[in-house]
């Protein structure tokens, strides 16, 4: 059964009713329900493209988060193998909330960094919500430094609502901590790519996201700050988050429109969450595209990062 979404309220009903009518066919109480849940099967699976026919961009905001959708440590357990992690930023400790090492990806090796969020409520307290402290960030620059070193490309995987904003990570050098690795993004020599898995939340992404190539998934979201945190400010009334999201261009078609981002990958019909192989199964076809783009034309990737990020709103 899948959480649902305040949209999916049609869904719901009718899934919850093919529920009832398998458990009475399975119980011996009902006979001869195979064609009523066909067809119930069929309404639920048009209610459900109706609902995603053209989603607002808040409700893109409630996919993004949605608590089923596929994690960092998804990816990395689908799309890499010998995967190896590293721990520690040889300055403080470990940072639970940003996954990090180096591993094999169809057969070739890479350095993997991504935030992860957890999915259940003791990981997600392990990984402390995807939100990163410093020294999450200063072994994101290490591992890319180790990349760098060895010449082996290194691909992000994105999902964080921003950076932890407690009082420790400040006193330890949050913001210094985010420009050093947002700096070590653009000044890699080999090639990177960066995926946008769920949320995209301000520097805590743009920290290991600045990358040659930016990717989004179909009802990712990437923003400046989240749509509550906007509405806060602007109105002064997070109920207006709402608002604040159609603003705020947070959309993977809104990022693609202003050259933010490079491609969209699509997801199945109601989300990753629905079918997480197949969205996964997308990426990493992506991913081993645009390495193999890279591989066939060498080119300086720290001038050709410099002048992507450069341009960016020159023409609009």
């Amino acid at each position: 059964m899948y959480n649902y979404l305040d949209f999916e309220k049609p869904v719901q009903d009718l899934d919850g009713k093919i529920i009832e009518l398998k458990k009475l066919a399975e119980s011996g109480e009902a006979v001869d329900v195979a064609d009523e849940i066909a067809r119930l099967e069929k309404r639920s699976k048009d209610a459900l493209r109706d609902a995603y026919k053209a989603l607002t961009p808040w409700q893109k905001v409630q996919v993004a988060r949605h608590p089923d959708r596929p994690h960092c440590l998804d990816y990395v357990d689908a799309l890499f193998t010998d995967f190896t992690t590293l721990a520690g930023d040889r300055a403080f400790g470990e940072d639970e909330a940003i996954i990090g090492g180096f591993a094999r990806f169809r057969g070739e090796p890479v350095a993997v960094i991504g935030q992860e969020k957890g999915s259940d409520t003791k990981s997600r307290i392990k990984h402390n919500f995807g939100s990163a402290k410093p020294e999450g960030y200063r072994k994101a620059v290490r591992i890319m430094e180790l990349a760098d070193r060895f010449s082996i490309p290194v691909v992000t995987l994105v999902d964080t609502a921003g950076a932890f904003p407690g009082v420790e990570a400040e006193e330890r050098g949050q913001a210094e901590a985010i420009a050093r690795s947002t700096s070590a993004c653009l000044g890699l020599k080999v090639p990177s790519i960066s995926v946008v898995i769920g949320e995209g939340g301000s520097g805590g992404a743009i920290a290991i996201a600045t990358a040659n190539r930016v990717f989004m998934l179909e009802h990712a979201i990437y923003s400046v700050i989240s749509p509550e945190g906007a509405a806060s400010i602007l109105w002064r009334d997070t109920t207006r988050s709402k608002d604040a999201a159609t603003n705020m261009k947070i959309t993977a078609q809104d990022l693609l429109d202003l050259k933010v981002i490079d491609a969209i990958i699509p997801e199945p019909l109601g989300g990753a969450h629905r079918a997480p192989e197949t969205v996964m199964k997308a990426a990493g076809d992506l991913i081993a595209k645009t390495l193999a783009d890279f591989a066939a034309k060498p080119t300086d990737f720290r001038e050709q990062r410099r002048e992507k990020y450069l341009a960016i709103g020159r023409s609009l």
